[in-house]
């Protein structure tokens, strides 16, 4: 299993280095154009990647009243179910920069 992890945890990239990928260290202040330009790349690749799991965080931290949940234990499951689905409603319904195709895409070819 491999992680894209933000620049928290970049010990424990340093630790698995196989399987946790981190961005990298910033440059120094003396550092040369090619090191903040390599910098500034390797970040921006790794945003991109990290940025949809980073939305669905946020869309579900939305939801706090289940944190507080005092109704029964039973019902737990199908509010969350139900909350997920509107989540993914709402997500599916957001516009992208991209025009929507219904044309499977196995592997989808980036820059980074």
């Amino acid at each position: 299993m491999k992680a894209e992890v933000d620049s928290g945890y970049a010990g424990l990239a340093r630790d698995f280095p196989g399987q946790v990928s981190a961005p990298p260290k910033k440059p120094a202040a003396d550092a040369g154009p090619s090191e903040r330009n390599f910098y500034d790349h390797a970040r921006r690749c790794q945003s991109q990647r990290r940025i949809m799991v980073e939305h669905a965080n946020a869309e579900v931290k939305q939801w706090r009243s289940l944190q507080r949940w005092t109704g029964e234990r039973d019902g737990l499951p199908e509010v969350i179910a139900a909350i997920g689905t509107l989540v993914s409603d709402r997500s599916a319904k957001r516009p992208t920069r991209s025009r929507p195709s219904t044309e499977l895409d196995l592997v989808r070819a980036t820059a980074c």
